[in-house]
């Protein structure tokens, strides 16, 4: 698998470089916002971890740049006290963030994380699933391909969105706690994702289903309890 990796600190490029290429990934490296578009194009990448600051901007036109054709999962690096930041990375399609600084072995646990839920969409429909479509509400979501379509148009959503309203549509009517949806989510105990990341992803989620996003009629927010899916 291949990591594109957007940072400009040399000791942690050196660090992250080392311990990525022991797990097996190859790694490109882009140092500037303008290396990294260039990086983007001429190749394909598994995962891209973005650093928010870099010397020429930030990141956040890469990651637009990146959702403009792609669904690979994208992990920000930002630092601890940019909580504005965080936000407006995942709204713009991110997948997930760290803060700096952060331990090695939490970052390397988010990367496989990623990695291995985009490999298990990509594998949507497998032997025993009777269902090759759900349909509710006006949402055909095809299982064997990981597509969504609105109305019949073709909806672009991240690998962790997909994920969201699959498990949205796959329970009608019943109402889903955030505890469940996380642990559906965010899959071997991996207690490090918070309610406020979740939040984020149901606002987004509800901005590319909904009729109206402000007045939403197929994601339900049941007070004091979690999420309903009314088709």
């Amino acid at each position: 698998m291949k990591i594109l990796m957007v940072e400009d600190d040399l000791s942690l490029i050196g660090g992250l470089s080392f311990a990525l290429k022991k797990q097996g990934y190859e790694l490109a490296v882009a140092r500037t916002r303008a290396e990294a578009e260039d990086v983007w194009e001429e190749g394909k990448y598994d995962l891209v971890i973005l650093d928010v600051s870099l010397p020429d901007g930030t990141c956040f036109d890469i990651c637009r740049q990146i959702r403009r054709s792609s669904k690979v999962p994208i992990l920000f690096l930002t630092a601890a006290d940019e909580e504005m930041d965080i936000i407006m990375g995942l709204d713009m399609g991110g997948d997930d963030y760290i803060t700096k600084p952060f331990k090695l072995a939490v970052l390397m646990s988010r990367i496989n994380a990623l990695l291995r839920r985009s490999n298990d969409y990509s594998k949507s429909g497998q032997p025993g699933v009777a269902e090759t479509e759900l349909n509710s509400g006006g949402i055909r979501l095809e299982l064997l391909n990981g597509t969504v379509y609105k109305n019949g148009e073709l909806v672009e959503l991240t690998a962790n969105e997909y994920k969201l309203l699959r498990f949205f549509m796959e329970n009608p009517g019943r109402v889903l706690t955030q505890e469940q949806i996380l642990s559906r989510l965010w899959d071997c105990n991996e207690n490090f994702v918070d309610n406020n990341t979740l939040t984020v992803y149901i606002r987004r989620l509800r901005t590319k289903i909904e009729d109206d996003p402000g007045k939403p009629e197929r994601i339900l927010t049941v007070r004091r309890m979690g999420y309903k899916w009314k088709g």
